[in-house]
Parts: structure tokens; sequence; C-alpha cells
């Protein structure tokens, strides 16, 4: 019995893991570097409008559409051999850019975004549902889509960026 439980914790860990080292960087997010030994290395940052940070040493930073581990090793080579040895570098996401619902909610507006988060759950963070929203009219247009707004469920999964539309339903 405990084997099975350790090895369901180990599964639902590395799940997690995987899903936030998916995630992309972008306008918005604010981010922090650090290399292990070097104080004047640590920065914590937003990301501009861009997607660039300026980083000491290395300068203008393209960051946006990259993982956290594809951003921390742009930095370790940047640093390696010119300034350190083996620099040890760690990067985290301080804070997600936001998403934003409107339509028929309560209180429309962006919001700040969590990993794992579906639509029905942005809807409780902008007060739930007026009395004429529709359950079946709910569109989400993508961050950095130029395609029309895809048609979703309350179960569907929201994005950092995602423009979230609740329509009236018909009486």
């Amino acid at each position: 019995m405990r084997a099975w439980l350790l090895l369901f914790f180990i599964f639902t860990l590395s799940f997690g893991v995987c899903a936030a080292s998916d995630y992309t960087l972008g306008p918005g997010d604010e981010i922090v570097i650090k290399v292990y030994g070097q104080d004047n290395l640590e920065l914590e940052t937003q990301l501009t409008d861009s997607g660039t940070v300026n980083y000491p040493f290395l300068g203008m930073l393209q960051l946006k559409g990259l993982t956290i581990k594809q951003v921390e090793n742009v930095v370790y080579q940047g640093l390696k051999g010119d300034y350190l040895v083996e620099p040890s570098v760690y990067v985290g996401i301080v804070s997600y850019r936001p998403f934003y619902i409107h339509g028929e909610v309560k209180k429309p507006g962006g919001y700040p975004y969590q990993p794992g988060m579906t639509t029905n759950q942005a809807v409780a963070l902008a007060g739930g549902l007026t009395e004429r929203a529709s359950t079946e009219k709910i569109f989400i247009t993508r961050e950095g889509s130029k395609d029309k707004a895809e048609t979703v469920s309350l179960n569907s999964r929201v994005n950092a960026g995602d423009t979230i539309v609740i329509e009236q339903r018909f009486f």
C-alpha cells in the first residue's frame, strides 16, 4: 500500500513539474534570475512588451517564447567562460502575466493567471456569472493567435494572456 502511495505521489509531482516546465514566457511575466555565489547577478524583472530583459554583462536577452529551462541555458551559456567557469543558474517565475475576462461576469477585467486554471475558475475570480450569462457561449482568444476565438466549456484550460468572453443567453 505504501509503495502505491509513494508511486502515486511521485507521478503527481512529476506531472506538475512537466506542466510547469512547458510554460513559455511572454510580455508581462515577472521572473527572477539567480547565479549561485554571485549576488551582483541576481535580477528580478518583468519581461517588456517585446519580451526582453536587460541582464548584467549579457545585455538585452530575448526571452519571449522560451521556457524556464531554456532561459537558464541562455544565461548559463552567456556567462560560462568569459565571466564564470561553471555558473549555477536558477530562473523562476515570480508572477505570471494576467488573463482577461469580460462579457456576462460580475467583475470583468484582468486577473492573475495560475497554472492549471480552468474557465470556471476564471469566472469565479471575476465574481461569477450574471443572471443573463450563457454557459454555452463562452469564447477564448488565445494570446498570439490570429485565428478567431474558439468556443470552450467551463472546464476548458485557460492560458496566461488569454481573453475570455462570456456572452448573453437568449431566454
